[in-house]
C-alpha cells in the first residue's frame, strides 16, 4: 500500500520516501510500523493535508513538519534537515515533500556529507526521481562547496 505513494523509494529497511502522501496512505504508513514521518512540503500548498500532523500523532508516529520552498530552497534548512536526521537517524521514518524532489535531494546531499557517498552515487539517486532544475542545480551545488565537497563534485558531474 505504502508503495502507491508517488515516487515512492525504500532507501533502507528503516528509511522510505516520497510525494504527498493522501489520507489513504497516511494510514498505510501508520500501519507499517513507521515512528516518524518528516515532512518537508509546505503546509499551505495544494496538495498539502491540513491535518496530517493530527493524523500522525493520533496514531502514536511523531511529526517533525520542515517546510522547504520549491522555489527557494535555503542551505539553512538543510542544516536543520542534517540535525533532525542524525537525531531521529535510529529510528523507521518516512519522509516526503510534494513529489519526492526536495527530499532526493536532501538525502542525496545528506549521504554525500555525513555518509562519503560518491556524488555520482548521489546524482543517480536524484535522477531516479527528477532531473534538478537550475534553481536546485545551484542549491546542490552551494551547499557542496559549503561542506568542502565542490571539486568532488564537479569532476564527476561532467
Amino acid at each position: 500500500m505504502i508503495e502507491s505513494i508517488y515516487n515512492f523509494r525504500q532507501l533502507s529497511p528503516t528509511l522510505a520516501t516520497g510525494g504527498q502522501p493522501d489520507e489513504r496512505e497516511l494510514q498505510a504508513i501508520c500501519q507499517a510500523g513507521f515512528e516518524l514521518v518528516i515532512n518537508l512540503g509546505l503546509g499551505d500548498a495544494p496538495y498539502a493535508i491540513a491535518d496530517e500532523q493530527s493524523i500522525i500523532e493520533s496514531r502514536g508516529l511523531d511529526y517533525i513538519h520542515l517546510p522547504v520552498s520549491f522555489e527557494a530552497p535555503e542551505i539553512d534548512q538543510f542544516h536543520a534537515f542534517c540535525r533532525i536526521f542524525n537525531i531521529q537517524r535510529e529510528r523507521r521514518a518516512f519522509i516526503h515533500c510534494a513529489a519526492n524532489k526536495r527530499v532526493s535531494v536532501f538525502m542525496a546531499l545528506f549521504h554525500v556529507i555525513e555518509k562519503d557517498w560518491a556524488f555520482t552515487e548521489a546524482r543517480n539517486t536524484i535522477l531516479s526521481v527528477w532531473e534538478p532544475d537550475a534553481i536546485w542545480q545551484v542549491f546542490i551545488q552551494q551547499v557542496l562547496s559549503t561542506h568542502s565537497v565542490m571539486s568532488k563534485s564537479s569532476s564527476e558531474s561532467s
